[in-house]
């Protein structure tokens, strides 16, 4: 028996959203303030997948600029009409302009088109192609008529302008009484009935998918007597992580595969202690089954047997980046669109350089700092960094949750320094004297974190005691992401000539507890 192991994609991989085209399958998720933004992955059996580009990978395409941590890209939905990709999302707490909108493309690894504004109110749109030539859109909006309840609109899209037409349909506004943040909506035809799927009690413990449908596509809609079809929250706030490795599981997308399956792609938590996790909300897959014309929901588990078509794996990505390719791969992030360019693969080949910069981290800008997510509980990351810093200089490891809550393992001129910045003060936890080539590393054992470093060549030793990464966590840090881990310059506020210089970057899961 062919059986796969969630999540499908690890890491900060929020609110998927998927479509098939004959034998293929794409797939985008949220990435708020990190460029480039929406990443676009392909697979050939809904199990191994890999990024092909990104939506949006040109500063111009959208004003991403100064955008607060976890504001930014917002749930996309991606769908194929005609030989065309259109992707629906909105920008949350833009500088210039807040909304909806679309991105369109003859080809999912691009290129994608500037940011189409769309009409309407809230979050998370989502197109609908109905087989009779319209189509529609879905989007999310609070009411006021108490905190946290939202509703459900629809609207007409005419995708030649593009455009949000015509009138404006309410049509949900919950499950259950006293319901919060129905959102994440997305319409299907099955069987010549509309269905709609919607997130709802918030993105935590209490997420849970639920089903409608109706016999028009402005509804009315009825409940599906089943409600909740997919949740965890029925197993209480402790999570016992070792007996419950999957919580929160919600927001999903359906899609059918050419054998008549279908499946839900969603996102979901693995928490590392209690309900804190670090990995920050992740893509997961489980199989969907219909009976009495309703969805019903398989448990989503470590481990399930996989859909019937054949296993089609990607050839694996080396665990070191050598730095030796024209341009960073596509696992690596910013924070924030650059508008100008602060790093070079060629200025020293084999090498990353970047610029010291007056940016920092705590800023809402965008510094020189070039990250991962995390993906494992228990992972290894290692580097080996040139650099010979003068006044308030520093380079380094960097582990993000936001600009209030990080680690930073840097060179400074007064030696390597371990700190740490939690609610926006910062704390030096260790010191050591540090040499102008240095190895750095973080390992990481569920919520523990060690900083290590080495003179190059010579072996490893820590810095610092092991540090609480629950304060990297959502839960404590506030927000949707989850940890990042990269490589960072800055001259904290001051202008500079310098640079370091990063001659590779690793990182490695490592074996869990027994």
């Amino acid at each position: 028996m062919n059986r796969f192991r969630n999540p499908i994609l690890p890491g900060c991989r929020p609110d998927p959203s998927v479509c098939r085209v004959g034998e293929d399958y794409y797939l985008v998720t949220s990435t708020f303030e990190w460029f480039p933004g929406l990443p676009v992955f392909h697979s050939r059996d809904l199990v191994h997948w890999r990024c092909i580009g990104h939506a949006f990978d040109r500063p111009d395409q959208l004003p991403l600029d100064g955008v607060p941590a976890s504001g930014g890209l917002y749930a996309p939905a991606l769908r194929h009409h005609d030989g065309r990709f259109h992707l629906f999302c909105t920008l949350v707490d833009g500088a210039e302009w807040s909304g909806h909108f679309v991105l369109t493309a003859d080809d999912p690894a691009g290129p994608w088109s500037d940011a189409h504004r769309l009409e309407g109110e809230g979050i998370d749109p989502s197109p609908f192609f109905d087989d009779d030539g319209r189509a529609w859109c879905t989007g999310t909006r609070l009411t006021g008529r108490y905190d946290g309840h939202t509703e459900i609109w629809l609207r007409e899209y005419d995708p030649s302008v593009p455009a949000l037409v015509g009138e404006e349909h309410v049509i949900w506004d919950g499950t259950v009484k006293n319901a919060i943040w129905t959102e994440g909506s997305h319409i299907y035809k099955v069987d010549g009935r509309y269905h709609l799927l919607t997130a709802e009690g918030g993105t935590a413990l209490d997420h849970a998918v639920m089903s409608a449908r109706a016999d028009a596509v402005t509804g009315p809609y009825e409940s599906n007597p089943r409600n909740p079809i997919l949740t965890r929250r029925h197993l209480g706030l402790d999570t016992r992580t070792g007996e419950y490795p999957i919580v929160g599981t919600g927001h999903g997308d359906l899609v059918d595969t050419p054998d008549g399956e279908w499946w839900m792609a969603l996102l979901a938590m693995r928490p590392h202690h209690r309900d804190r996790c670090a990995l920050g909300r992740e893509t997961f897959l489980t199989r969907v089954r219909w009976e009495d014309g309703w969805p019903a929901a398989d448990p989503v588990e470590p481990v399930r047997e996989a859909p019937s078509t054949p296993p089609a794996p990607w050839p694996a990505e080396p665990a070191c980046d050598h730095f030796d390719a024209p341009s960073l791969a596509p696992e690596w992030s910013m924070l924030r669109p650059p508008r100008e360019r602060w790093w070079s693969l060629t200025d020293r080949p084999g090498h990353l350089r970047l610029r010291v910069r007056p940016e920092t981290l705590a800023d809402t800008a965008n510094p020189s700092f070039v990250a991962q997510g995390q993906r494992h509980h228990d992972f290894a990351a290692f580097t080996a960094l040139e650099f010979a810093p003068r006044d308030e200089e520093q380079a380094g490891l960097a582990l993000v949750q936001n600009g209030d809550f990080h680690v930073l393992l840097v060179s400074t001129a007064r030696g390597l320094r371990l700190v740490k910045r939690e609610q926006g003060l910062e704390t030096v936890l260790a010191e050591a004297p540090a040499a102008e080539r240095v190895r750095l590393g973080f390992e990481a054992h569920g919520r523990w974190y060690r900083a290590l470093y080495a003179a190059d060549p010579g072996p490893f030793a820590p810095l610092g005691p092991p540090l609480d990464g629950d304060m990297l966590t959502s839960q404590v840090a506030g927000g949707f992401t989850g940890v990042f881990i990269g490589l960072y310059a800055t001259a904290n506020g001051r202008t500079s000539r310098n640079h370091a210089d990063f001659d590779w970057f690793e990182y490695r899961p490592l074996p869990g507890p027994a």
